[in-house]
């Protein structure tokens, strides 16, 4: 039998993401394949790191959350866009890892060619919990 959550409960579990990343996440990307999990090293070349604005999540409804606001930043490294992570603001704990790409993937970028002093924007990100 799989466990369902109501609508309520998905958007609540969704919203408490938010809160425990903190109003200024930091989100990086990297170049490569994404680590095992969030607790494992950071893998790859980081290609930039932003600091996401204070309200950088709407508000979760009927079992998704996307961005908010507007996610950019200046690239320090070069090399193919491969998997991001978004930490707490001081950028030591890892909440969420996927993978990067120009469409249909986890976060999609403008362009995932990157080079040093390039404006990098994040074109799309939307959360969706379990059975929504």
């Amino acid at each position: 039998m799989t466990v369902q959550l109501s609508v309520s409960a998905r958007n609540g579990a969704l919203d408490a993401f938010e809160t425990a990343a903190g109003a200024t996440a930091e989100l990086t990307i990297w170049s490569g394949a994404q680590p095992a999990t969030c607790a494992t090293a950071n893998s790859g070349t980081e290609l930039v790191t932003m600091t996401l604005p204070a309200d950088w999540m709407a508000a979760a409804a009927t079992g998704t959350k996307a961005k908010s606001g507007t996610w950019s930043g200046t690239a320090v490294g070069v090399g193919t866009a491969g998997h991001f992570r978004i930490y707490d603001s001081t950028g030591t704990t890892c909440h969420l890892q996927g993978a990067v790409a120009i469409s249909a993937s986890d976060l999609n970028l403008d362009n995932t060619s990157i080079a040093v002093g390039q404006t990098v924007t994040i074109s799309t990100f939307t959360l969706t919990a379990g059975n929504a």
